[in-house]
C-alpha cells in the first residue's frame, strides 16, 4: 500500500497559482504598454531629446551634446528674443543626407522603437538649432561703429558670443533686414562660423525661418552630465527690444560661407 504525502495544498492550488501567474504576465503587459503611450504622449506633444552634430552654437553647446527641446513653443508659448529652437530645414539650408550604413533589421528595429517612445534622439537630417535674434517685425542690422548688432535700434550686448577673436563685431558681413510677418531671424553663438539666415539671405526666403518650421525651444543640455544645465534665453540682453509688429520682407546685405 503506497503512503500519501500531504504537501498542504487543495487541489484548487495548482490553477489558482496559474491564473495568478498570468494576471501577473497581463498586468506586466498593460502597464508596459501605458508606459509606452505615456512615453510616446510625452515626445509628441511636450519634449523630444536631439543631439548637436555641429560647432555652429559653441560654446553654448558642443559638439555631442544631448538637448531636450520642449515642444510647447510655438504653438503653445510664443517665441522670444534669445530662445534657441530647433527648427525643420526651410529649404536648401542643409546638403542632402548621405544614406546611413545598413546596421541590420535588428538593431534598426531597436533604434526605431527607442526614438519612438523618445529614449533616444531624432536623426539630425533635416533639423537646425540657433539662437532667435528678430521676431516679426523687428529690423535687424549689423553693426554699429562697436561692432553690435541693432535690433530696433537698440544695440545688443550678447555675453554667449563665440568670436575667433577679441574685438571682433558680432557679423562679419553688414546687414540690414526686417523680419516678416511669421518668420523669426536666427544667428549661431559661435558667430563666425555658423551657417544661419546671414547664409541664406539671397536664396528664396531671404534667410527668415517660418513659425511653422520651428519645432520647439531647447530647454536644457542633458547629457554629458558634467554639462548638464538650463540653456538661458538672456533676457537682459533684449532690454529695451520691443517687437515693431509686422512687416513686409525687406533684406539687404551678402551671404555668408555655410558652415
Amino acid at each position: 500500500m503506497t503512503d500519501t504525502v500531504e504537501t498542504g495544498e487543495s487541489r484548487a492550488d495548482g490553477p489558482s497559482r496559474r491564473r495568478g501567474a498570468l494576471l501577473f504576465a497581463r498586468d506586466i503587459v498593460v502597464i508596459f504598454l501605458v508606459a509606452l503611450l505615456i512615453s510616446f504622449l510625452v515626445k509628441t506633444f511636450l519634449i523630444r531629446p536631439f543631439w548637436i552634430p555641429s560647432e555652429s552654437m559653441n560654446d553654448t553647446l558642443q559638439v555631442d551634446d544631448r538637448i531636450i527641446v520642449s515642444l510647447l513653443t510655438p504653438t503653445v508659448v510664443p517665441v522670444d528674443h534669445g530662445e534657441i529652437v530647433v527648427f525643420e530645414d526651410p529649404g536648401g539650408w542643409l546638403p542632402e543626407p548621405v544614406p546611413e550604413p545598413d546596421d541590420g533589421p535588428l538593431l534598426a528595429a531597436i533604434d526605431w522603437f527607442l526614438t519612438f517612445v523618445g529614449l533616444a534622439p531624432e536623426d539630425d537630417h533635416g533639423y537646425l538649432i540657433k539662437r532667435v535674434i528678430g521676431l516679426p517685425g523687428d529690423r535687424v542690422q549689423c553693426c554699429n561703429d562697436f561692432g553690435q548688432l541693432l535690433v530696433n535700434g537698440t544695440p545688443l550686448d550678447e555675453p554667449y558670443l563665440r568670436l575667433d577673436a577679441p574685438g571682433q563685431p558680432a557679423s562679419m558681413l553688414d546687414f540690414d533686414v526686417t523680419v516678416p510677418e511669421g518668420h523669426v531671424w536666427v544667428m549661431g553663438d559661435n558667430r563666425n562660423h555658423s551657417g544661419d539666415s546671414r547664409a541664406h539671405i539671397d536664396a528664396p526666403g531671404g534667410g527668415f525661418v517660418p513659425m511653422q518650421s520651428i519645432v520647439g525651444r531647447a530647454i536644457v543640455v542633458s547629457w554629458p552630465l558634467d554639462r548638464w544645465t538650463w540653456l538661458d534665453d538672456y533676457p537682459s540682453t533684449f532690454v529695451g527690444v520691443e517687437p515693431q509688429g509686422t512687416a513686409p520682407a525687406r533684406v539687404a546685405g551678402e551671404a555668408v560661407p555655410s558652415a
